[in-house]
């Protein structure tokens, strides 16, 4: 019996010390009491971390994939092949057409040869006619009468091999020009074959590879700039009267959980029918976060009435497992630990609002030690 009552009082001594000696390190400094402030409630919003540039790259042409840049993640540049499709076919269709071009070309060129010829060496003049005397006679007496006596009009005849002439040119020319559309329509279809960068960036994802066979329409894969982001929230019509393009509010990444300041982008002008919404774009700081993530937005409501809530300094939060709690200090000296709902962080990052837990002007410890725990401080005395 006096074993046992000489060990309880030895571990009563050493519990002392110990509770002592933790308690001696924290001094009147190291206390801050709970201030209070007000301000407009906030809401956070689900969004999605989205490219700020994302196009999807499709097929426009019927063909096989003959040449695939790389795959998801790859880099490129603006102007760089991304994919090609096979155009065999669409070569030889232009070599035909270009020998069209050429045969037009040479009509052309043939046509106006014969009109500068009947302009000034007309066939009418060397016809055959007259009396079969020699021709200089037949020029000089025997036209000249065919035309008097009507059986014979040279100016007509002239009038219609000018005519005859001008439509070998003019047809010449169309069929010129319709080779030269053929042309540049399986040039258009040549550029279609080949899908290019349109701007810097990544491939996000890719649909086909080398050897498929694609119809018009089918997507061949997504590209996207991911070096500037955004994040695309579905806002309620009544929080838009709150916000406007170039208005900087703070998001919360779903990775680390880290508060990134964000600027309001776009707000699109129309709401949707079905859910009452609003599309709104946030520019994100760049580096933060990555496309297809997780983020929420804190969203002013100033359709609620301002509230007030106190605000501790972000070092004094202890977190147990997932769930924040900070040390209260009791007048009797006792230490509390106790769960707390946090809010938005302010200044920076150094203070931190609270939802619940917590009221205004009790005492905390503004950056408890690691080997803290529940219980009398030193200067109060042992726990009995």
């Amino acid at each position: 019996m006096g074993i046992r009552k000489s060990a309880s009082a030895v571990f009563g001594v050493l519990l002392y010390a110990l509770c002592g000696a933790a308690g001696a390190q924290i001094g009147e400094g190291d206390y801050y009491t709970v201030q209070q402030a007000r301000g407009a409630p906030t809401v956070s919003l689900g969004g999605t971390v989205i490219p700020y540039k994302e196009v999807t790259l499709s097929a426009q042409i019927p063909g096989r994939v003959k040449y695939l840049a790389g795959i998801e993640g790859d880099a490129f540049e603006e102007d760089d092949l991304l994919v090609a499709l096979d155009d065999s076919e669409l070569l030889a269709r232009r070599n035909a057409a270009v020998a069209q071009w050429a045969g037009a070309d040479s009509q052309l060129r043939n046509a106006g040869v014969q009109y500068s010829r009947e302009l000034w060496s007309p066939r009418s003049k060397n016809a055959p006619g007259g009396m079969g005397l020699p021709n200089l006679f037949d020029q000089m007496f025997t036209k000249p009468m065919e035309s008097f006596s009507g059986t014979r009009s040279q100016g007509a005849e002239r009038s219609a091999d000018l005519y005859s002439s001008g439509a070998q040119i003019s047809q010449a020319q169309n069929a010129l020009l319709q080779a030269r559309a053929e042309i540049e329509a399986i040039d258009a279809k040549l550029r279609d074959a080949r899908s290019l960068a349109p701007f810097d960036g990544k491939i996000m994802k890719k649909f086909v590879e080398v050897g498929d066979t694609m119809q018009p329409g089918q997507p061949l894969l997504n590209y996207a700039d991911v070096e500037f982001l955004q994040i695309e929230v579905d806002v309620p019509a009544r929080l838009r009267p709150g916000m406007y393009e170039g208005m900087f509010l703070k998001a919360e990444l779903d990775v680390g959980k880290r508060v990134v300041p964000i600027r309001v982008a776009q707000i699109f002008p129309m709401a949707d029918a079905q859910r009452h919404t609003v599309k709104v774009k946030f520019d994100l700081p760049q580096g933060e976060s990555a496309p297809g993530m997780y983020a929420k937005v804190k969203v002013p409501d100033f359709t609620a009435p301002s509230k007030d809530y106190p605000v501790i300094p972000s070092s004094a939060i202890r977190y147990n497992g997932s769930l924040p709690g900070v040390y209260v200090v009791g007048e009797d000296g006792k230490r509390e630990l106790r769960l707390i709902r946090v809010g938005e962080k302010l200044s920076g990052g150094e203070f931190t609002s609270v939802l619940s837990g917590l009221r205004p002007k009790e005492r905390i410890l503004r950056n408890p030690p690691a080997s803290i725990a529940s219980g009398w401080s030193g200067s109060g005395g042992a726990k009995r």
